[in-house]
């Protein structure tokens, strides 16, 4: 998982008195709509600042999926991986998708030795406006207040929060390709890992990381997309999917990187609709899943398949309803475009990667992928263009994935895959971005 064990984590590890910690930084810790409309990458000349180090697009439980119901008495232990480093950490807690008030009874946040187990010494109480405890309005997400903690990148973290009455409904993140674990009564500080035996594969109640980076030139790029973006068929806590991948490769650089990559994607998610499975709709999520995040600079779309396969009659998920051209997706793009540039930011566009074989594909919509990559290529509408569709796609057969990145489903990739969509992203392009 990436994970680090020192001798000395225990020592450096202290928790601030946050409320001097907030008057000195002028942090704005609280509700989600004090920061809803924060200023995207915001900072100032040559200060540190704020900037996302993990997040995981919130969505609501889908009907019939594990604790769909919510939770009871009980401790959730969210393991998270860090794009970046800092030496203060501020936990984004969500209650985005909850029909009522969600109660936070305690939280803290730890390094992970492996599975649900800490490194000992190295757990940290959350607090909230000075208090162990919250209560979060339906339809909101609340910020803990600043504590010390050097984080280092690609380091694995665990964010424990101890819910003691009935949920409801929760807001979650699901197929986390984590190993997250549930465990009865408070366990919050609990680094013993017998109590958490039962795992879970979504993230439960967190939406964010955001640490406090000395760096005044470090920014962060979203990767905004779907479940090819998410990781689907990609290992289990590996911290393997395309947006990990290029965080290496961005890390390996000399004098590290000036960018940080987050992860926006969610499952069977769409450029145009929503869906009860699959979130809110790009166009609909952009502002809290993109301009919403500390330090945004960049943003790369990756969105388009869902668009094109739900429309599909062979699709499991088909929905006539929602049939859609070619034209209409290329217009959601243009949206984007217009408000990304709005706020300042560069944005990119990725080419829809291959499917033919898989259970979404047909001739027409084929045809669409065709158009939509023709004009990702040619209109010159984004800042530039990553060609995820040539890096994938079968030399014998351009409609297809390459047999040797395909996960077996025929739209997803495997971790090398993975790896090649990270290797055609061009740096240098990125890097221009941040100038």
């Amino acid at each position: 998982m990436g994970c680090h064990t020192r001798a000395q984590m225990g020592g450096r590890r202290r928790s601030c008195i946050v409320i001097v910690v907030a008057l000195v930084l002028g942090v704005a810790t609280g509700c989600a709509e004090a920061r809803r409309h924060r200023h995207p990458g915001r900072h100032h000349a040559g200060s540190a600042h704020w900037i996302a180090a993990w997040i995981a697009s919130p969505e609501g439980a889908g009907p019939g999926t594990a604790f769909a119901r919510g939770f009871r008495d009980q401790t959730i232990r969210n393991v998270i991986n860090t794009s970046a480093g800092g030496t203060l950490v501020q936990v984004r807690l969500d209650n985005t998708f909850g029909g009522g008030s969600l109660m936070i009874g305690r939280a803290a946040i730890g390094v992970v030795e492996r599975g649900s187990a800490l490194v000992p010494g190295t757990s940290e109480p959350l607090t909230f406006h000075g208090r162990h405890s919250v209560a979060i309005p339906p339809g909101q997400h609340m910020l803990s207040d600043p504590i010390q903690l050097t984080v280092h990148p690609f380091e694995s973290l665990a964010v424990s929060v101890f819910l003691p009455y009935a949920t409801g409904p929760p807001t979650q993140h699901d197929d986390a390709k984590e190993d997250n674990y549930v465990a009865g009564g408070d366990q919050v500080l609990d680094a013993d890992p017998p109590r958490f035996a039962r795992s879970l594969d979504s993230w439960y109640f967190i939406s964010g990381l955001e640490v406090w980076d000395p760096s005044p030139n470090h920014g962060v790029v979203v990767a905004l997309g779907d479940s090819i973006t998410n990781g689907n068929g990609s290992a289990s806590g590996a911290n393997a999917r395309w947006p990990n991948d290029l965080e290496r490769r961005l890390a390996a650089l000399p004098g590290g990187p000036s960018l940080s990559v987050v992860d926006a994607g969610i499952e069977g998610n769409r450029v145009l609709n929503p869906a009860p499975c699959c979130g809110p709709s790009a166009l609909t999520r952009f502002d809290p899943d993109v301009l919403g995040q500390a330090g945004v600079r960049e943003v790369i779309v990756f969105e388009g398949i869902n668009d094109i396969g739900f429309g599909s009659s062979n699709s499991p998920l088909a929905d006539p309803r929602v049939d859609v051209s070619a034209q209409q997706i290329i217009a959601g793009y243009k949206q984007l475009i217009a408000r990304a540039h709005a706020a300042g930011l560069k944005i990119f566009g990725a080419t829809l990667t291959p499917f033919k074989g898989s259970q979404h594909w047909t001739r027409a919509g084929e045809a669409k992928r065709d158009a939509i990559n023709a004009w990702i290529r040619h209109s010159g509408a984004f800042d530039g263009v990553i060609d995820f569709a040539r890096a994938v796609a079968d030399p014998r057969d351009h409609q297809r994935l390459k047999p040797r990145y395909d996960d077996g489903d025929h739209l997803h990739m495997n971790d090398a895959g993975y790896e090649a969509m990270a290797d055609a992203v061009n740096l240098a392009m990125l890097l221009r971005g941040v100038e």
